[in-house]
């Protein structure tokens, strides 16, 4: 039943939803700033599928090469996200959007397929016991517990950057290394700043807006990064409450 599902391409990007969370009859600054984002990243091959719904159904990856994370490989895709939740979880939609993922990978010839995971799940990364479900294994790890998911079709494997293992930064101040893919990142980015010059917390957003920036950066990241007094905290999405917590460490 694949006519339940469209990949976005440039002649339907501006059309379709973009299957978060996030609903809205105006246009909304997160998803306007995603399809800019997608329209460059289609070019490089950057796969984006869906349900033919306005729901939270879909997968996202890309070659390897030309993923914006700090992760080395030959011939690998990178699955950034993938997502069935709400009424439309349990229905097998995830399964069949893996399914989609790893066929397209092995009839493009590629090595393999990997993403980000963690020893324990964090709320902003793909479900890894659902991927290990279709042979991902630990490939990689980081000294706090991130790790590098992989299903090898031909026995190489990729591997977290070296620069990605540094997990640490000579700023002291709040600092968040962000990019443009997620819809919510843009608004979360603007209350942080709001809620910190309203605070007078210091504080460092750096925008990561191209590939170079993306693989060089001292952390693992799939969108997201943040570091406190030098050392990296976490890649998921923070708000105020979070940043009260880390300002007392």
């Amino acid at each position: 039943m694949n006519e339940e599902f469209i990949t976005l391409t440039l002649e339907n990007l501006a059309d379709e939803h973009l299957c978060c969370i996030i609903r809205s009859k105006k246009p909304h600054p997160g998803v306007e700033a995603k399809r800019q984002w997608l329209a460059e990243r289609i070019k490089e091959g950057h796969v984006f599928r869906k349900l033919r719904e306005k729901a939270t159904v879909f997968i996202e990856y890309a070659p390897l090469e030309t993923a914006w994370v700090p992760v080395t490989g030959k011939n690998y895709d990178y699955i950034y996200c993938l997502w069935a939740a709400g009424d439309h979880k349990g229905k097998g939609y995830g399964k069949r959007l893996m399914e989609y993922c790893l066929a397209d990978a092995r009839e493009k010839g590629r090595s393999g397929v990997c993403m980000l995971g963690a020893k324990k799940q964090k709320s902003w990364l793909t479900d890894q016991s659902f991927a290990k479900k279709y042979g991902f294994e630990v490939v990689d790890t980081t000294a706090d517990g991130y790790e590098l998911l992989a299903l090898s079709f031909d026995g190489t494997v990729p591997s977290f950057a070296q620069n990605a293992k540094k997990q640490t930064i000579d700023r002291q101040e709040l600092t968040i290394y962000y990019d443009l893919q997620c819809p919510f990142i843009y608004q979360n980015i603007e209350k942080l700043q709001a809620y910190c010059e309203a605070n007078a917390v210091p504080v460092s957003l750096i925008q990561v807006d191209t590939l170079q920036k993306a693989k060089e950066l001292p952390c693992v990241f799939n969108n997201y990064a943040v570091f406190y007094k030098g050392g990296f905290q976490t890649v998921n999405l923070v708000d105020a409450a979070y940043i009260k917590r880390i300002l007392k460490k």
